[in-house]
């Protein structure tokens, strides 16, 4: 008899969450916006370039708590920041010691912020933290983690929305990677943490 109930509830319990999935709205195939610009983030590299001033153009990395230091700057925050706001920033630092300073900031190596990366979970075959690169999709995500594992449940997978308040939405990812099915492909936001469950036979 406990037996019995034990596996009663464990089937309650496994159809309640597949209908939680099936509930979900599915995810809009198109989540990207034509102005986005991005966000430099702790571990970019920049190039700064200085007109006229090579002494004081270099390449330099976004430190950990989200700073740079260039030569006659320290410590100016640069996280959150876009390239232009950044070197409209560090003229005005510059202005202190040189005339009418013009600054370029190229970013060559992209993380970007915390807050608009990516994330992974579950049964991708490497489960990881990705860069958010303008029109990314899901098949573009798929490809990064290097697909899925032979225990995912594909197709109960959710998207999670960080720019929407945590709202969550459905993606079949096996019918997008093992069927080749473009209709279940959709674009992913700044943010987004994608999690993969595993499948329960």
């Amino acid at each position: 008899m406990k037996l019995n109930l034990t596996n009663t509830a464990f089937a309650l319990i496994f159809t309640s969450l597949l209908a939680g999935c099936s509930s979900l709205p599915p995810a809009p195939a198109v989540a990207s916006s034509d102005d986005y610009n991005y966000l430099i983030g702790p571990g970019d590299n920049l190039n700064v370039v200085v007109w006229r001033n090579p002494e004081l153009s270099m390449v330099i990395p976004v430190r950990p708590d989200g700073k740079i230091t260039t030569p006659l700057v320290e410590d100016l925050p640069a996280s959150g920041k876009d390239p232009s706001s950044l070197a409209r920033e560090i003229e005005k630092a510059l202005e202190k010691y040189i005339r009418d300073p013009v600054v370029t900031v190229i970013v060559t190596g992209f993380v970007g912020p915390y807050s608009e990366q990516v994330r992974v979970l579950g049964e991708a075959a490497k489960p990881q933290t990705l860069p958010y690169k303008q029109k990314m999709s899901l098949l573009d995500v798929m490809i990064a983690v290097g697909g899925m594992t032979d225990f995912a449940d594909g197709n109960r997978a959710t998207l999670l929305r960080t720019s929407e308040g945590g709202k969550q939405y459905r993606v079949r990812l096996k019918d997008l990677v093992k069927a080749g099915d473009v209709s279940a492909n959709a674009e992913v936001k700044p943010g987004d943490v994608l999690i993969i469950p595993q499948s329960w036979f």
